[in-house]
């Protein structure tokens, strides 16, 4: 009974997924008929809205190229109309062209014409002066290179009397107002910056408290002297000078160094190569000390603030440095000051020619060791630590060896001059003095007409004797300038050289 009923179950489970599997399978065939009968309902609303937006399509299409068609021709017309007036015009210029054409014909044959004219004109006056002049070449007895060299004389004489003449009034004018001006002004700054000046030589004299003192000085074989020499660069002379030793050599710091350390060294009394070093150093820090304080002291006076430190430490390097005599700081010093008041009342810029004015040295501080004139080093060590390009320029500028730009550079210039030309402010050697008075009379002696010259007034001014037969008035004041030009050119003097030419004419006869 069991058996049966399962049996049964089965068949009744079998017969249920038949029937369910035709009722989906009849389900499905309906809904895939109606999804193909809506799709085919969807293409036919496809095509006939893709109809539609292609009737509209070729609407707009025809639309659009009857509208390029309707603008293309209206602009053909407008480039027809315009190429007919272009060919209007063209043929109205051909017309004007040729019309020109035709009376630029004219006109160049009314030239050729012309100038055939005047050609024949021009021979006829050529052969008539050519008549003229043969006749004035014998009327005269002067060809006509002579008649022209005699002309050219004649005109050269009357211009270089007008020309002297104009140059002695100019001179005269510019010498009227401009020495009462610079008299005043020099005057005033001088006065106001008047400071004497301690003479330096090239030697150091060290006194000792006895003659004994410089066998200890020279030591064992003379390793001390060595020794001192070795380190200070200067050279000790110990000679039969009762009770001193002579330090020479050109370095002036070198030389105040190993004046102290030997002043050190006879003050301890014990001499040997150990102590030396020793001094030597000792003076060296004293001597850069001073020369550091010597710069500072430099810039409080002059009232310059803003200097480099290493521009200090030069500058005070200049307080052991003299030319022809004079203290390079203290003639710095003194030419910043003259620089300022002179710059002051002309309305330049006195700060700027102070300035210019107390580096203007500069170079001398360093010109033993680098090449080139103490101007051209100084503007390069300015540049250097920060100074500006006119502070520079007065520099290099002061001595000439490049053109004077600014007005402070012309003022560093001349107070330099005036600062070294002062009585007393400087001296030079024998030797020196009497080369100069030689040039100066082989320059003025090698002009045309001068029978002799004469420097008087220890080198300050020369008179030159001339020809009177060769050289006239005119021609001496041209001469004088001359001479004073070349001088200017060829020598390097402090202050000024005066310039006086002589013309004198004598008439001798005698009573009998």
């Amino acid at each position: 009974m069991d058996g049966l009923g399962i049996v049964v179950a089965v068949i009744v489970g079998v017969i249920c997924l038949a029937a369910g599997y035709v009722l989906r399978k009849m389900i499905g065939e309906a809904r895939i008929s109606s999804a193909e009968q809506e799709a085919r309902k969807l293409v036919e609303e496809g095509r006939k809205q893709a109809e539609a937006v292609q009737r509209e399509a070729r609407l707009e299409v025809k639309e659009e190229l009857h509208k390029l068609r309707t603008e293309t021709e209206a602009e053909l017309k407008e480039r027809r109309s315009e190429l007919a007036q272009l060919d209007k015009r063209l043929l109205q210029k051909e017309e004007g062209l040729e019309q020109k054409t035709a009376e630029l014909a004219r006109k160049e044959q009314s030239v050729t014409d012309r100038e055939a004219h005047y050609r024949k004109v021009v021979e006829e006056a050529e052969a008539a002066r050519d008549e003229q002049r043969r006749l004035l070449e014998e009327l005269s007895g002067l060809t006509e290179a002579d008649a022209r060299e005699l002309l050219l004389k004649r005109a050269e004489g009357e211009i270089r009397h007008d020309m002297a003449k104009m140059v002695r009034q100019v001179e005269e004018e510019a010498r009227r107002d401009g020495e009462r001006r610079a008299r005043d002004i020099l005057s005033m700054c001088i006065q106001r910056t008047a400071a004497p000046h301690v003479a330096d030589t090239t030697v150091s004299v060290v006194a000792l408290p006895s003659d004994d003192m410089k066998g200890r000085i020279i030591g064992r074989e003379g390793r001390n002297i060595r020794t001192l020499e070795n380190l200070t660069g200067i050279d000790f002379i110990i000679d039969d000078t009762p009770e001193a030793v002579v330090l020479s050599g050109f370095d002036t710091v070198r030389r105040e160094i190993a004046r102290l350390t030997l002043a050190k060294l006879v003050t301890d009394g014990r001499i040997h190569p150990a102590k030396i070093e020793e001094m030597y150093g000792k003076a060296k820090e004293e001597v850069e000390k001073e020369i550091k304080e010597a710069g500072e002291q430099a810039t409080f006076d002059a009232d310059i603030h803003g200097l480099a430190p290493e521009l200090v430490k030069l500058l005070g390097r200049l307080r052991y440095r003299t030319s022809y005599g004079q203290n390079v700081l203290a003639h710095s010093l003194e030419v910043g000051h003259l620089a300022g008041m002179m710059a002051h009342e002309l309305g330049a810029n006195a700060k700027l020619a102070k300035r210019a004015g107390l580096l203007h040295d500069l170079g001398k501080a360093v010109d033993h060791e680098v090449e080139g004139s103490h101007a051209v080093i100084g503007a390069n060590l300015a540049k250097r630590y920060g100074e500006s390009d006119a502070v520079c320029h007065a520099i290099e500028a002061h001595h000439n060896d490049v053109e004077q730009e600014t007005v402070e550079a012309v003022l560093v210039a001349a107070a330099d001059a005036v600062s070294g030309a002062r009585p007393g402010a400087r001296r030079e050697t024998l030797e020196t003095y009497i080369k100069r008075l030689e040039r100066l009379e082989s320059i003025a002696e090698s002009k045309k007409g001068v029978e002799k010259s004469y420097a008087i007034q220890a080198g300050r001014e020369i008179r030159v004797m001339v020809k009177p037969d060769e050289i006239d008035d005119d021609a001496a004041s041209l001469l004088c300038r001359e001479i004073a030009r070349e001088i200017e050119q060829e020598l390097d003097y402090p202050g000024q050289i005066r310039v006086i030419v002589i013309r004198e004419s004598r008439a001798v006869d005698y009573a009998k």
